[in-house]
């Protein structure tokens, strides 16, 4: 009897517990997520230097110490405010933002200002301040310098002042910015070199390509604002890259030849300045050199090796040279198939392969005398752990335990580490460890704000690929109150491309909010991540070579049969929704299998690849002339007649990624055969819609599959 009572109290408790549980509206999906739901981070965490790191607390700078924890007070927002007289501009709402320039001075913005600041003896040692129309700034610890663009030119300031470095004025040509459309793991257009003496910056010559007019809805009168597209198999920009020596304060150019159109990726100085680096691939993109060049005279003094593959090369990572050995350097390459790390010297020789394996070195965070320091997915493509590996022998040694997504922070001297990570039930923790694999301490756990919010279960599994043999990573989301005798439709969030994995062992699995969401008004959410995503190898990727959308497409329609199979699911009630190349995505799952897909909706989609950017596109498509049946084949134009579920088709009007012409075309094609299509452009916004008007977006996606499926 006393069982059947405690059993049943028990199932009273949960019942309740369940039915006191908030549902999640949209807002807290969209806006919540990032903000009033996002699990608290230590605040500034960070090294500063072997023995010490430092956080934020309550408007407090402390110092822990290594390995006792032992905290002290290292400054307070009171001696920052005391610090400047004219308190009228020196006010602060909170501690600032900080970066450590070295063991004893921070440096930080307030305002357009840059403010080195010395914690012993509180006090600020400089002051520099940015132009107004400074963009592309960069800052080197070694020579206290700012440097950054604007307009056209590139322009150096530091306690001697302000000087410009370039004086370009022809129209399309651009100094000191990003360049290659931030392919090749470019991120920006300004080097410093490792003394702090001299500058390395592209120069980007746009003039030879085609304005692409753009419009500007919002003035009074509608006003054109062309940008820079160069489109697959059309004219590219030329790039070159300049040295600027602060010392003589002259600036020369690299020689590096003909043609014009190839890519110049990944600088990297040497480590006295004397020889700079660069990966130069060919426009084809299968033949890729490291190249030395004299930092004096610009010449090109020897290829230290080449990589040539029959689909791509894709260089992303510059070289990093030893500390030990200035003569030797780390690169980080997939030409085994899998991202490893190797050891070179500056002949070009390869004294050994350091990492092994059928997994993916994913972060590289340095190396000691004995070991280098890596983040990989050896253990399982959904996570990433911590290692070190001897480099004499490649023995490798886990440094973290729990089964989850970790990214590791290491002391200067790499005795210690910070690891901050997190799993599907694990907001967020940063842990402190010793490199030899020994845990310290806990240094944040964070709270998990959501959970008074009922979500549906949450689970990564794995199906088979359209091969047969290889493993795919998924993700499923019930509705909170599932019952597995009812019927539920489903949508598949897609993206499906290169660079992307949607599948993670991170909080809540990495899942867009807005699925719990869809999920919680009574559909099942579905994610798996197709041959031709990222880290899974070069093999698992360059299978969609040339022929973009096809396997991904063949892949996730075991995900779609594998949904319909299930007891649960009502195979007439099936939608995809996709953005860019998940946009893509959605139209060749409605257009390809018209008979699987009652709803979808598209955002930003690539519907012609002749219509996309000369390096993306190129890499994976080569070009149209040397691959017609390809881009026929991809064209989602030339697939209208299939069309039979209804679609929605969101673009944004100032998209310089994925134009509004693919959208266009798409459209006008469904009109010419009379095939009933939606369509709802986002004024103002880019390739995706942020901010407020993203709440908008996600009602509007939301509202199309609540009246349709």
């Amino acid at each position: 009897m006393k069982i059947v009572q405690y059993t049943l109290l028990f199932f009273l408790i949960s019942t309740l517990s369940f039915a006191q549980k908030k549902s999640l509206t949209l807002e807290d999906a969209v806006i919540g997520r990032s903000s009033y739901l996002r699990p608290e981070s230590p605040r500034s965490l960070q090294w500063q230097d072997s023995k010490h790191y430092v956080l934020v607390e309550n408007d407090t700078l402390f110092q822990y110490s290594v390995p006792k924890n032992q905290k002290e007070v290292l400054l307070t927002l009171s001696d920052l405010t005391k610090a400047e007289s004219n308190q009228e501009e020196w006010s602060f709402s909170s501690f600032p933002s900080f970066s450590f320039v070295n063991s004893n001075t921070i440096r930080f913005w307030k305002s357009r200002q840059m403010i080195l600041f010395n914690l012993a003896d509180k006090r600020i040692d400089q002051k520099l301040s940015l132009p107004e129309t400074a963009q592309n700034i960069d800052f080197c610890d070694a020579s206290l310098s700012l440097a950054y663009t604007k307009g056209q030119n590139l322009y150096i300031k530091n306690a001697q002042g302000e000087k410009q470095i370039t004086f370009d004025t022809a129209e399309g040509v651009l100094n000191g910015h990003y360049v290659h459309r931030r392919e090749f793991g470019i991120s920006k257009g300004i080097f410093f070199s490792s003394t702090g003496t001299k500058i390395a910056f592209y120069r980007k010559d746009e003039s030879m390509v085609k304005d692409y007019p753009l419009v500007d809805y919002m003035a009074r009168q509608a006003e054109h604002k062309p940008v820079k597209y160069p489109m697959a198999g059309m004219t590219s920009h030329q790039v070159t890259v300049g040295i600027y020596d602060m010392t003589t304060g002259k600036t020369h150019f690299l020689n590096t030849g003909q043609p014009d159109d190839h890519y110049l990726t990944n600088i990297s100085w040497g480590p006295q300045d004397e020889f700079i680096y660069l990966a130069e691939l060919n426009r084809e993109q299968n033949h890729m050199q490291l190249n030395q060049y004299a930092v004096a005279s610009g010449e090109k003094l020897k290829t230290l090796f080449e990589e040539t593959s029959t689909t791509y090369v894709e260089p992303q990572h510059p070289i990093v040279f030893s500390e030990k050995n200035p003569e030797q350097f780390y690169y980080w390459s997939r030409k085994d198939g899998w991202f490893h790390l190797y050891l070179y010297d500056t002949t070009g020789k390869q004294i050994k392969q350091i990492t092994h394996g059928n997994w993916e070195v994913t972060d590289f965070y340095g190396a000691d005398n004995q070991f280098v320091y890596i983040q990989a997915t050896k253990e399982n493509p959904t996570e990433r752990h911590l290692y070190r590996v001897k480099i004499s022998n490649g023995v490798m040694t886990r440094l973290d335990e729990a089964a989850g997504t970790h990214r590791g922070s290491f002391s200067p001297d790499k005795n210690y580490l910070i690891d901050n990570w997190s799993a599907n039930a694990v907001p967020g923790k940063a842990d402190l460890l010793a490199t030899n694999g020994r845990f310290v301490s806990n240094i944040h756990t964070a709270e998990d704000l959501a959970a008074d919010y009922a979500f549906g279960k949450n689970e990564i599994f794995t199906i088979k690929a359209a091969d047969d043999s290889t493993d795919l990573y998924c993700r499923m989301i019930l509705p909170p109150n599932f019952d597995s005798s009812k019927k539920y439709p489903a949508i598949i969030y897609v993206y499906g491309g290169p660079h992307a994995q949607l599948v993670n062992n991170t909080w809540h699995n990495a899942v867009s909010w807005w699925q719990y969401y869809m999920a919680s008004n009574g559909y099942i959410l579905f994610t798996v991540d197709s041959r031709g995503s990222a880290n899974r190898g070069e093999a698992f990727e360059n299978v969609i070579h040339r022929k973009l959308g096809l396997t991904e497409t063949e892949d996730q329609m075991e995900g779609a049969n594998y949904l319909m199979n299930l007891p649960y699911v009502d195979a007439d009630r099936i939608g995809v929704h996709g953005w860019s190349y998940g946009g893509f995505m959605t139209l060749n799952l409605m257009l390809r299998h018209p008979e699987t897909f009652k709803v979808g909706v598209s955002g930003g989609p690539v519907v012609d690849w002749s219509m996309y950017e000369v390096m993306y596109g190129e890499r994976y498509m080569d070009t149209p002339q040397e691959n017609p049946e390809g881009y026929q084949e991809t064209n989602m134009v030339n697939h209208v007649e299939n069309l039979q579920g209804k679609l929605l088709l969101i673009h944004g009007a100032q998209d310089e990624t994925v134009v509004m012409q693919h959208s266009m075309k798409f459209l006008r094609e469904c009109v010419k055969q009379n095939k009933p299509v939606d369509f709802f452009p986002y004024p103002i916004h880019e390739h995706n819609v942020y901010g407020k008007d993203r709440l908008h977006l996600m009602n509007k996606i939301s509202q199309y599959f609540f009246d349709y499926l």
